[in-house]
């Protein structure tokens, strides 16, 4: 049985990343800062909860000594607005607390390290599509430089220290309860209307951005761990999942919510910014190498969206 160290578990991927390895029979260690979170009330009594900070060095080495851990999800840092708002302190967690990490795993011989990454990193002016070979760093906030510094640390690590480091780039993550951020459109135009209320997006209707559903995110997350290090031919990898125009995405939603309001207020500023991000992922080397595919596309997550709605309303509201 597989012991996981998750940071940042009480997080959105972290959570969904835990029940998942719980209903697959595995251990779950959750580092975080929050001492709980509802976000697991339902998994609370199967998950230890060790409250840490990353930038912590010695917390960061006694959750992964004192549990004999297996495997480091490395999930935790601070997001975009706060790591805006304290710059310092985004680069104690988010840089200094990913070198913990990977120190850690070198010290106590952990199996692999798994750290996602995402499509913040190649920041304005990027191309229409991108894969691996599209190394634009032109980060314009301190949460995609950290992103971009963790992953080359942790490239350093694998052939320094032959540490076990496997990165998924991931575009923008869409599901039930993510409604923070520029991305959060396409969860807000599905949650708003099957909950019966009027959804104000701020994009246009012809802004575009990849996306990939938190189900396919988890699975990708847990397959990537576990494909046998002869298949892979890098340590870091572009994710892809779907990509369509507001307008498609918005016309699918109202294909099961007939009466949905979707209105479009087409904020000068958003929109500037979504038409600066890449509006394809080419995830070409995933597939060849270990056998990835997205399992939702646009109109399959509209539906498990809609019903994980239903089936668990006290959790999403």
């Amino acid at each position: 049985m597989s012991r996981n160290l998750v940071t940042g578990g009480l997080g959105y991927i972290g959570s969904n990343l835990s029940r998942r390895l719980l209903a697959d029979g595995e251990e779950v260690v959750i580092f975080d800062i929050l001492p709980g979170s509802p976000s697991i009330e339902d998994i609370k009594n199967d998950v230890k909860l060790v409250r840490g900070e990353l930038g912590n060095f010695a917390e960061v080495l006694n959750a992964v000594h004192a549990n004999g851990i297996d495997c480091i999800y490395h999930l935790g840092a601070m997001i975009t607005m706060p790591a805006e708002a304290d710059p310092w302190a985004a680069y104690g967690t988010n840089a200094n607390g990913t070198y913990h990490v990977l120190e850690a795993a070198r010290l106590f011989h952990v199996g692999s390290v798994i750290f996602p990454s995402g499509i913040a990193t190649y920041g304005p002016g990027a191309p229409e599509v991108v894969n691996e070979d599209v190394f634009q760093s032109n980060p314009s906030q301190i949460y995609a430089a950290t992103k971009i510094f963790g992953e080359r640390l942790g490239e350093y690590y694998h052939h320094r220290f032959g540490v076990n480091f496997r990165c998924p780039s991931f575009p923008a993550i869409c599901g039930p309860g993510r409604r923070q951020g520029l991305a959060a459109y396409a969860s807000l135009m599905v949650h708003d209307p099957a909950r019966g209320r009027l959804c104000k997006l701020p994009i246009d209707e012809a802004g575009q951005m990849p996306f990939i559903y938190i189900k396919d995110v988890v699975r990708c997350l847990v397959s990537l761990r576990d494909v046998d290090e002869s298949r892979l031919h890098r340590r870091v990898y572009t994710i892809g999942g779907f990509s369509l125009p507001a307008r498609e995405m918005a016309d699918a939603v109202r294909r099961y919510v007939p009466d949905a309001r979707i209105e479009f207020l087409a904020d000068e500023t958003v929109v500037k910014l979504v038409r600066g991000m890449p509006t394809r992922v080419d995830d070409s080397r995933a597939r060849q190498d270990w056998g990835w595919s997205p399992e939702y596309d646009w109109d399959r997550t509209v539906q498990d969206f809609m019903a994980e709605l239903e089936a668990h309303p006290d959790l999403y509201g």
